[in-house]
Order: structure tokens, then sequence, then C-alpha cells
């Protein structure tokens, strides 16, 4: 059950990974935000307060006080924002989840990591090193490999989604909720049995 009363103050950071300017709303670098408002909506929050450098909504999530996190730093400084939340808090970086895209996954696949490096990812690399730490579990939503080796990175992970591959992305949202629940629940084990690909 999501909405098991709270017994204090914020004790996770649930973080998804995007651009803020709406250009890239729905592109595939911004598949973290997606999933967070999703989440949001299925909680009834709207993640719309500015604190920490970012958008964000406080809700409840298997008993737990959560705050739902958009880093409006850019992707490249991702981890501005976070240390900035995980400080006030004095939240953990093991209670620190991040959502964010993937290009080794095919769209509507996803990877759930207990920690690990930043695999190229410039996002999860920013937070690593504002949190000193890659000790945080992190939900990888595949985005899908670049159409070719020469196409420009940059550009495909800035591609805007096609409308059959945003099926597959809401399929992959709908399923981080459970996720986070999951995790939070001390059931990481038990996701990644029932999510990873």
């Amino acid at each position: 059950m999501f909405f098991r009363r709270s017994s204090g103050g914020v004790k996770y950071l649930v973080v998804g990974l995007g651009n803020p300017d709406k250009k890239y709303r729905n592109t595939r670098h911004n598949t973290g935000f997606i999933a967070v408002d999703y989440m949001a909506k299925e909680l009834g929050a709207e993640i719309s307060k500015k604190k920490f450098d970012s958008l964000t909504a406080e809700a409840i999530i298997a008993g737990e006080k959560v705050l739902l996190m958009k880093p409006q730093t850019y992707m490249n400084l991702s981890g501005v924002a976070v240390e900035k939340a995980a400080s006030f808090y004095k939240i953990p970086p093991e209670n620190v989840i991040v959502i964010f895209d993937d290009i080794s996954l095919p769209v509507g696949k996803l990877r759930i990591r207990r920690k690990g490096t930043h695999g190229g990812h410039n996002g999860i690399r920013s937070i690593i090193d504002y949190l000193q730490s890659d000790n945080f579990p992190r939900i990888k939503a595949g985005i899908g490999e670049r159409p070719n080796p020469n196409y420009d990175l940059a550009d495909w992970v800035l591609s805007t989604f096609k409308e059959d591959e945003l099926k597959g992305i809401k399929e992959v949202s709908s399923h981080c909720l459970d996720i986070v629940k999951l995790i939070i629940e001390g059931n990481i084990e038990q996701a990644m049995s029932k999510y990873n690909s």
C-alpha cells in the first residue's frame, strides 16, 4: 500500500533526471522526468514546488515520506540539486533513488542496480561526484541504441520519442512506483528479479 502514514520527515529522495526546457519535454534524455511525473500523478502529488534547484513534491510511499525531484540544473549538473536536498534532510546515498535513461536497453526495458559506476551517463557522474559515493540505487529505463554507430550521441539522446515508443516509456513509468516501493521496503532483490530485462 503506497499511502500508509509517514512517521516523520523526508527519508528518501526519488530523483528523475532530465533537462528543464520545454523543448526537451519528450526527448529520450528526459525519461527520468517522465517517470517521476507519472509517479506523482499516481500519488496525487504535483511536482511544482521550487526547492533545491529542482521542482519537487512530497509524497508517502511504503509508509515513508519521500521527496520527488526533477533537478532544474540541466543534466550535467544534476548532482548539485541532489546534494543540496540530501544534505538538508541528512539523507544517506543509499536512500537516494535515481531514475534515468539508458541507451544500452531497448525502449520499454528496465534495469535496477543497487549501486555502480556512472557508465558514461553525465547525470549519474555528477551525482556520484557531488554525493562522493556511487552507493545509491538506480532505475535505468531503456531509450534504445543509436540507429547507427556514426549517429551523434547527443543528437540521439536529445531526439524526441516516436509515438509508439512513448507507449513503452509510459509502461516503464507505471512500473517505477512499484519498484521504488520495493526498494524502500528493503526488497530491491525482488524488484530486480521482477523487472530487470
